[in-house]
């Protein structure tokens, strides 16, 4: 009895047909990437132009060591008083003229602190060999303090919380934005609340701190 041959598979198509699925896992699959920490850096300055003078009683520092310890002030501090500690220092309102006084900061008035929130500067200072994961902490801190007392004029002078105010722009459909007078007031009630508590956060380079 004579074999029968075994019938040939057609191959040919093979390599268009792998081709198409790499396209389609190209095309389908996503990748997760960190998106990290969103920061407005402010405009580099001229050469020529020396930086202004800062009194140190407007300077509130922070910094983290080697092994993840706080000093606020040269002082040890739990992270979990750092946000109070932080408001305390923008909202004194210490300054005794005029020109540094400020009428609506609800905070001791401690001479020896900060003037006003126009002149407090926090500088954050980490260790090289600091963890990442430290570091987010106590910037998160520090922005909550900013937050807390932008809450609290954005509630005085509108009736609403600055993160509310946040929302809304964020949520306002990108094609309505152009020449709204709706919006304009919006941002101007956003930029108003800003200036009185300006994000004045300082980040050092990194060094070598003990």
């Amino acid at each position: 009895m004579a074999r029968r041959s075994a019938p040939e598979v057609n191959a040919g198509s093979m390599a268009d047909i792998a081709f198409l699925l790499l396209i389609f896992f190209l095309v389908t699959t996503t990748i997760e990437v960190d998106s990290g920490i969103k920061r407005k850096l402010p405009p580099p300055a001229p050469e020529e132009q020396e930086a202004p003078p800062i009194k140190e009683k407007n300077i509130f520092q922070v910094l983290v060591n080697k092994n993840d310890q706080l000093l606020v002030e040269e002082k040890p501090m739990e992270v979990k008083d750092l946000t109070k500690a932080a408001i305390e220092f923008l909202d004194n309102g210490g300054g005794d003229t005029p020109r540094t006084a400020c009428g609506y900061c609800q905070g001791k008035k401690d001479p020896a602190s900060s003037d006003n929130p126009d002149k407090a500067v926090i500088s954050l200072v980490n260790d090289r060999q600091a963890s990442y994961s430290m570091y987010i902490t106590v910037m998160d801190q520090l922005v909550k303090a900013y937050t807390t007392l932008r809450n609290r004029e954005a509630n005085r002078l509108y009736g609403v919380s600055y993160e509310e105010l946040k929302a809304e722009k964020d949520g306002w459909p990108e094609t309505e934005k152009e020449d709204n007078p709706d919006y304009e007031k919006l941002v101007e009630k956003i930029e108003k609340v800003e200036e009185l508590f300006p994000g004045k956060l300082s980040e050092a380079e990194p060094q070598k701190a003990g």
